[in-house]
């Protein structure tokens, strides 16, 4: 086990990892409401898009496709969550939110090797996300984590309309598009003609 992840999991030895079920709603709701209000003082976001939370049938769907997955406390409650979809040809990650009561404790990082863990469990080449390119706790986490940049030119067509839905509520200009490569292949193979 890597020193960052034994530290990690002194710092959060309580919380689990687990799929996320119908009862977990309400709280996800919350915890996405929670989470939003670190954008507040940011002036990223609109009224509108503070004011939101992913929508509850959006999360059913999720549930029920294995896509959504929360981290829980010991005694039960749902501190954060990950929201994440199979978009071009690996897995994107929709939403990640963690309280902020909870904050700073190594759960986000836990909840994103988790999210790598299931990209390669489920044989995708990648995981990839779309963030705010300059907030701390945004591309310069992930970019800790291993995640790049991937320039306009290599942007896939889903991502184009992401950004597209994301501009009424943002400047899409402050945000950029990431990917990490989960799985490489260890051999090649060479075809004869």
């Amino acid at each position: 086990m890597s020193a960052r992840r034994l530290s990690m999991l002194r710092k959060c030895p309580s919380y689990t990892i687990a799929p996320a079920g119908p009862s977990d709603i309400p709280r996800v709701i919350e915890v996405d409401k929670a989470a939003g209000t670190l954008f507040d003082p940011t002036g990223l976001l609109s009224e509108d898009a503070l004011a939101d939370h992913v929508p509850e049938e959006v999360l059913i769907s999720a549930i029920r496709q294995d896509q959504l997955d929360v981290v829980r406390m010991e005694d039960g409650l749902t501190v954060g969550f990950t929201l994440v979809s199979h978009r071009g040809k690996g897995l994107y990650l929709d939403q990640i939110s963690v309280d902020p009561a909870h904050g700073r404790k190594g759960i986000g990082r836990a909840l994103m090797d988790h999210v790598i863990r299931k990209a390669v469990d489920n044989g995708f080449p990648e995981v990839t996300l779309s963030t705010f390119r300059d907030l701390a706790w945004n591309a310069p986490f992930y970019a800790s984590i291993g995640f790049r940049p991937i320039p306009r030119k290599a942007m896939e067509d889903f991502m184009f309309d992401i950004e597209e839905a994301q501009k009424p509520f943002m400047d899409v200009s402050k945000r950029v598009f990431m990917r990490k490569r989960v799985r490489r292949t260890p051999f090649r193979v060479t075809r004869s003609a």
